[in-house]
């Protein structure tokens, strides 16, 4: 099959050549400048399309989804650190988990939505039917609008809490925001806007769109971006959560939820069952490999289980490579255009260095294959991967086995698989998304893309003792936990220059699984019966804690991961299989920007990201390799949480501009 290739989100949609740049993102003025009338602007297709890539130019940068941390902070909770920050050692982890927030992260993000929440208002009240354009056309273009709009406000409401809602008409959108003094509106309001205006954009996008707009959205990423706002508003922080009675607006009224309503739960899982409903996406499954390479590895299936190992998914595995199923989706061996999980992408990101998944590839990557070596995953997040069989890691249990034998042996490699000789035991028989998103010390780095003096540079085993070329040094680059992160690595991925190459990565920014599990979640949740109309008013949900209903969509995911699904006692407790579903979502959705924002709105938060740091025993060189393994408290990522770190704080700038504006709880408000 002939690659699509696909750039950033914002070059995929545009259509004329001075869009090609990937580091000039669009601003109006720059197309603008003689400050052509809207009419015109709207009556001129090429205009029109430049007009909206500025809009889409907005969901990049710092509202990325998966990126680098320089854009992306959020992607890092209890379960990822960054360890570079110019030879401080973590100095800007430790700032940011402290609450220490620089304030170009808070501005920027702020600044960029309400540019283009502005913009696409402008396009959505001046764009009307013309000769160039045909009546589908222009549904469809303020479609885009709509959805960009929404879309925006719902990550500022991730960040930042209860936002001021623009008024939608009667406002001079060609002023400047400073002038447009709004007072917060309340997270329900805020998530009701959202829900209503992806409503409406959903029925002028289509179900589908070809590879050369795929980073348009669609009536399934309006739907999902809607499901994911309301079980926002339905979960703890939003829902009852009195300890936010402080948070108000400029004339004293409360802006979180006081009173818990249970029907917020149901509607976040009447909204999930319309993307299921649609009928269009599914889990993506590999087939198995009986015959494999270094790169593509001979499948290696589960346990046998009676229940799942002979029968084909989705009730069982018996015709699936759960590891390669699970891989595959991020790191640039599936085109966007053949992924039927991926509900909405802005592409693919090819810039290397800068803000998007190649980079963040990068700094996952050893220095042996040109990579900086300084992202990595926690302790906790390695311990959370299942056994193979579905059974949670016991450490204790793994010595006790194996007593002094704790390292594979080159006469025992084939019983230990994918292990290579000297890896430590604890690796062996996990969960096959283990494989796939944790660089344990002595995992193999294919690195193949390599052409020249390939011995050097490719099917390197890493390890990360001190004394090690990846191990502790005095600057940044190594890995304060000792364990390293695969997720997202294509096995070709070679930075040096040897003749290698990142190979592009698409960015999923919303995916199938993610809906799966969420609408499991809000059914858990629920003692009562609901009647909840579908999106479009073609007929109604009814909403109960259906236990069939909530393991058909759990089991999808796991057993597309090669484990099995949870007994029926499990799906009897309201309370274990809460938990079991926060567990699954750590770890089938990590490094997707999904964790940090989860434990907030269930607010665990002041647990999990007050809890102290642990990894492995860094200090220890190769020849006192069984201390290595000792978990201990790493001092350079302590954390901490308090109250004010829920929300990102206002800028002073901003709180300056808009005198209606009132600073989240716990943070200055610079009076």
């Amino acid at each position: 099959m002939t690659k699509r290739q696909i750039t950033l989100g914002i070059l995929l949609i545009a259509v004329i050549p001075v869009l090609s740049s990937c580091k000039k993102y669009l601003n109006v003025e720059h197309y603008f400048a003689d400050r052509q009338s809207e009419e015109r602007i709207f009556k001129n297709r090429d205009y029109t399309e430049q007009w909206l890539a500025s809009c889409y130019s907005k969901l990049l940068n710092y509202n990325l989804e998966i990126g680098h941390r320089n854009y992306n902070l959020t992607n890092y909770s209890d379960d990822m650190f960054f360890n570079e920050s110019s030879g401080n050692n973590g100095l800007q982890y430790r700032q940011f988990k402290f609450g220490e927030y620089d304030y170009t992260w808070l501005r920027q993000s702020w600044g960029q939505s309400y540019d283009g929440i502005r913009q696409a208002s402008v396009m959505l009240h001046s764009m009307v039917e013309a000769g160039t354009f045909t009546a589908a056309e222009v549904a469809d273009y303020k479609a885009q609008a709509r959805f960009i709009r929404a879309y925006l406000y719902w990550l500022l409401l991730r960040k930042y809490g209860p936002v001021p809602i623009m008024p939608d008409k009667g406002v001079n959108y060609d002023a400047p925001y400073e002038q447009l003094s709004t007072p917060r509106s309340s997270y329900d309001e805020v998530v009701n806007f959202i829900s209503e205006e992806m409503a409406v954009a959903a029925k002028d996008l289509p179900l589908k769109r070809d590879n050369r707009n795929i980073a348009r959205p669609t009536r399934g990423a309006a739907l999902a971006t809607r499901a994911k706002a309301l079980i926002y508003a339905a979960s703890p922080l939003a829902n009852g959560n009195t300890e936010m009675a402080d948070f108000k607006d400029d004339a004293g009224r409360i802006l979180i939820s006081q009173q818990y309503s249970e029907e917020k739960w149901a509607k976040a899982a009447a909204a999930a069952k319309d993307v299921i409903d649609l009928n269009h996406y599914r889990l993506y499954i590999a087939a198995p490999k009986f015959k494999g390479t270094t790169d593509y590895p001979p499948t290696i299936f589960p346990p046998h289980h009676p229940e799942y190992s002979d029968k084909n998914y989705p009730e069982g595995w018996a015709n699936i490579d759960p590891f390669e199923s699970y891989r595959a989706l991020f790191n640039g061996d599936l085109y966007a255009g053949e992924n039927p999980e991926m509900i909405f992408t802005r592409g693919e990101n090819q810039t290397a260095e800068d803000f998007g998944i190649i980079a963040l590839a990068r700094h996952q990557m050893p220095q042996t294959g040109g990579g900086y070596n300084c992202h990595g995953i926690t302790l906790k997040q390695c311990d959370a991967y299942a056994m193979n069989d579905g059974t949670p890691f016991n450490r204790q249990a793994i010595l006790q086995k194996y007593g002094t034998n704790m390292f594979v042996q080159a006469s025992e490699v084939n019983n230990f698989k994918p292990l290579m000789a000297n890896v430590w035991k604890e690796y062996a028989n996990r969960e096959p998304r283990f494989y796939a998103s944790v660089a344990y010390s002595g995992t193999l780095w294919t690195m193949s893309s390599a052409v020249n003096n390939t011995a050097d540079v490719t099917n390197k085993q890493i390890f990360y003792y001190r004394g090690e070329n990846e191990g502790m040094i005095n600057g940044d680059r190594w890995l304060p936990t000792g364990i390293g992160m695969m997720k997202y690595i294509n096995p070709k991925d070679n930075a040096t220059s040897n003749g290698g190459k990142i190979f592009p990565k698409v960015e999923i920014t919303i995916r199938y699984a993610d809906i799966l599990l969420m609408y499991a979640e809000a059914l858990n949740e629920l003692d009562g019966n609901y009647n909840i109309p579908a999106w479009n008013g073609s007929g109604s949900h009814a909403i109960s804690r259906n236990i069939s209903e909530m393991k058909k969509t759990i089991s999808q995911v796991r057993i597309r991961a090669g484990i099995p699904d949870h007994d029926m006692s499990v799906y009897g407790s309201k309370e274990e299989l809460r938990k079991k579903i926060k567990r699954e979502r750590q770890i089938e959705l990590l490094g997707e920007n999904q964790r940090y924002y989860d434990l907030r709105r269930w607010k665990d938060a002041p647990v999990d990201e007050a809890e102290q740091i642990y990894g492995y025993n860094v200090l220890m060189t190769k020849d006192r390799a069984a201390d290595f393994y000792t978990p201990i408290r790493v001092p350079q990522l302590q954390t901490t949480f308090s109250k004010k770190m829920y929300f990102w704080p206002i800028d002073w700038d901003e709180l300056q501009k808009n005198n209606r504006m009132t600073q989240a709880p716990g943070w200055p408000s610079f009076d």
